[in-house]
């Protein structure tokens, strides 16, 4: 997550997590909400730099937070789509 540090990233990525589970009516720990929210954040950065997008907001708190809910809600969306509804 660009602009912040290594507390706020967890605290970002815990919020995006927590979200994420929410909106896809997923049920996870704190742990994984903080992945989710940081690996989804960066790889829907990722994803979007290769097709030429960039997010502007990125360095901002709420930009981070946007990338990371979408991103991890992405990552839930995938995962059930290749284990299936118990995930």
């Amino acid at each position: 997550m660009d602009g912040v540090g290594f507390l706020m990233m967890l605290v970002i990525g815990g919020l995006a997590g927590y979200i994420a589970e929410k909106v896809t009516g997923s049920d996870h720990g704190l742990f994984t909400n903080i992945f989710l929210g940081i690996v989804g954040a960066f790889a829907l950065k990722f994803v979007l730099g290769l097709v030429g997008i960039q997010f502007q907001f990125a360095g901002w708190f709420f930009g981070n937070l946007i990338m990371g809910i979408v991103g991890a809600s992405l990552l839930i969306l995938g995962w059930r789509a290749i284990k299936g509804r118990s995930a």
